[in-house]
C-alpha cells in the first residue's frame, strides 16, 4: 500500500493530500524530519541510504529521517523515524535545532532537524538502511571536502546549517 503525504504550499502549509509516488515524481512540495543521533564523545551517527530507496540511493545521510505521513506533525514524525529506522525505543530528550525550506537540494521538502543524543548499539531497518557508523565533526568535514557526493544533498545543506548556527 503506497504512502500518502500532506502536499504543502511555499509557506509550509498544507493544501492537500498526494502519494508518494506522485509527490516525488511531480517534486511537489511536501514535509520531512531528521534526526541527528549524537553519543556522548560528541560523534553522529549517519546512515547509509539502502539502495532500493528511491531518492540518494546509496548516500550516507542524517541519522533517522524521514517524511510525514499525512496528517502528522514533525516531532510526531521525527520519534516514529527513530523508532522504525533506528529501533530506538526509549523517548530521546529531541531537541529542535531548525527548519530546512523546501529547495531542489532538500528533495522539496520542508524539514525540521531535531537533535539527541544515544549510545546505541541500534537496530538498523533493512529496508531503510544499509550501513551506519560514528563520526566525528572533524571527520565529517574532511569527508565532505574529499568526496561530498558520498553524502546526501539534504545532509550536505543541513551539516552547512549546523556549522553556521554554531550546533557544532
Amino acid at each position: 500500500m503506497e504512502e500518502w503525504f500532506d502536499v504543502v504550499d511555499a509557506s509550509d502549509n498544507v493544501v492537500g493530500r498526494r502519494p508518494r509516488s506522485e509527490v516525488h515524481r511531480l517534486n511537489i512540495l511536501h514535509r520531512a524530519a531528521h534526526i541527528l543521533v549524537f553519543n556522548r564523545a560528541g560523534q553522529l551517527f549517519l546512515q547509509k541510504r539502502s539502495e532500493r530507496k528511491d531518492n540518494s540511493p546509496g548516500l550516507w545521510d542524517s541519522s533517522a529521517a524521514g517524511h510525514l505521513e499525512a496528517g502528522e506533525d514533525y516531532r510526531t514524525a521525527a520519534r516514529r523515524e527513530l523508532q522504525e529506522e533506528l529501533g530506538v525505543t526509549t523517548d530521546p530528550i529531541l531537541e529542535t535545532l531548525f527548519k530546512i525550506d523546501a529547495c531542489a537540494e532538500s528533495e522539496h521538502e520542508f524539514a525540521w532537524v531535531y537533535r539527541c543524543v544515544a549510545e546505541g548499539p541500534f537496530v538498523l531497518d533493512p529496508q531503510e538502511i544499509d550501513d551506519g557508523r560514528w563520526l566525528t565533526p572533524e571527520q565529517i568535514n574532511a569527508w565532505l571536502a574529499s568526496e561530498p557526493d558520498e553524502l546526501a544533498p539534504t545532509f550536505r545543506l543541513i551539516w552547512r546549517r549546523m556549522i553556521e548556527a554554531g550546533h557544532l
